[in-house]
């Protein structure tokens, strides 16, 4: 694939769907991952204002700091890049405690609690100034194995490398020659005290298991698979697919006949 020009198109592509929408800026909230890495420097090359926001809660140090250096890099780079820091683990602090005594403080279930507090933090950011936010799901994560947060970090306005793989996000960010450290991170949700990677979440598969399960999943017939391990692989994208299938429909809505 040719990597600068796709960079070009995709940034092109903020660009102009941004001025059709008749909005004036882009909103992007910075992990210290590479996915919002990449996509908070394609929104910077179009040269309209871009808000990166870092909000750490309980964050890793190491995490946090990663997102800070790239939101600092941003804004040296870019005149249009603005860099805000929103620590919201006070905030979550008093929902946690307010289940913690109940049947209802499950671990899951608080840890997509922290993403849906950012995405209600990015769209403060983005509504106080006409702005859209910016999603930074690759393909594999959205459309293969779900692997996001319902109204969390998959509640965005565009999803500029939504048809990108991990392997395509990880070029493009050497070719835009974001922090090292960034791309050679273990892929991690930061959702997590203990920081447990990706990898740790979707059973032991690597994202390039991940990308290999998704093209033998959609092309799949009895000759395709070749050994064992590719059969296993396959199980196992499959079962996650399957629990996280209502996060890639519509809602289901019931029909008033006549």
């Amino acid at each position: 694939m040719k990597y600068k020009k796709l960079i070009t198109d995709i940034s092109n592509w903020i660009k102009n769907y941004c001025k059709d929408s008749n909005m004036s800026s882009l909103v992007i909230g910075i992990s210290g991952g590479v996915d919002s890495a990449v996509v908070s420097s394609l929104c910077a090359m179009t040269e309209i204002k871009t808000i990166v926001v870092s909000i750490p809660i309980r964050q890793i140090t190491s995490q946090n700091t990663l997102s800070i250096e790239h939101g600092q890099w941003l804004s040296e780079k870019y005149k249009n890049v603005q860099h805000e820091i929103f620590d919201m683990t006070k905030v979550f602090s008093n929902i946690e405690n307010t289940f913690v005594m109940s049947n209802y403080n499950n671990l899951h279930s608080l840890a997509n609690t922290r993403s849906r507090l950012r995405m209600l933090a990015l769209y403060q950011i983005a509504g106080s100034q006409n702005g859209l936010v910016v999603g930074t799901g690759n393909k594999v994560e959205d459309f293969g194995v779900g692997f996001y947060t319902k109204y969390g970090d998959g509640g965005v306005d565009i999803s500029p490398i939504g048809d990108c793989m991990k392997s395509d996000v990880w070029e493009i960010a050497k070719e835009l020659k974001i922090n090292k450290k960034i791309i050679s991170a273990s892929p991690t949700d930061g959702l997590w005290d203990d920081g447990r990677t990706d990898e740790d979440q979707l059973n032991g598969l690597t994202y390039k298991d991940l990308e290999e399960a998704m093209i033998l999943s959609e092309s799949i017939d009895a000759e395709t698979i070749h050994n064992k391990n590719q059969e296993n692989i396959l199980g196992i994208y499959r079962n996650i697919r399957m629990q996280n299938l209502h996060k890639m429909r519509e809602i289901p809505i019931f029909k008033i006949n006549g």
